[in-house]
């Protein structure tokens, strides 16, 4: 693992942003996209068709872009087997490993604004009335998809760094850091 308060030796042609929902993996990418001059490929925007339904070329997808080189997008989907395409083509992975009261907050936050907003998202599709959050099921509420979910890249990440050695990988917890990283680039 890549120190998070050192310059990485290289500038990278195509990035995973990795971490919990709420996190700020879109944000970051965005902000790498701009910052590096990538492409940056909104995964979900490949996944979530018209009314939420998973989009049958949602793999081929991930596969055209990750062809393509460069690019940023978040780490997402590993279960459909998005690492396997992505790992071996991606250069650095940024793991926002930030405190569960952060991301809770800030997922709490931006999911009310963009129900409340109705805020258009991939595909036309909205965020789910606020009343879903209280959801006990992880596949009706995103709050409650977070805490089944909180552990997950700790988790993973191990088996990560061991199928794609050459993948930099770098921890970032808590957004000071990530600030403080961003400015070393």
């Amino acid at each position: 693992m890549h120190a998070p308060h050192a310059p990485l030796p290289f500038v990278p042609q195509r990035v995973l942003v990795a971490g919990v929902t709420g996190s700020g993996k879109t944000t970051l990418a965005r902000r790498l996209a701009a910052h590096w001059g990538l492409r940056h490929i909104e995964i979900d925007g490949l996944y979530h068709g018209p009314d939420w339904t998973p989009r049958p070329t949602f793999l081929d997808d991930v596969r055209a872009f990750a062809a393509e080189p460069r690019w940023v997008t978040e780490f997402q989907y590993i279960s459909l087997g998005t690492d396997h395409i992505l790992g071996p083509r991606a250069q650095l992975l940024l793991w926002l490993d930030y405190p569960a009261a952060l991301v809770r907050r800030r997922l709490l936050r931006r999911t009310l604004m963009r129900s409340v907003l109705r805020t258009r998202l991939w595909n036309g599709n909205v965020e789910r009335p606020p009343w879903r959050l209280l959801s006990r099921d992880p596949n009706v509420s995103i709050l409650r998809w977070q805490t089944v979910t909180l552990h997950k890249w700790a988790e993973r990440m191990p088996s990560i760094e061991a199928a794609y050695p050459h993948l930099t990988v770098v921890r970032l917890r808590t957004p000071a850091q990530t600030e403080t990283w961003l400015q070393a680039q």
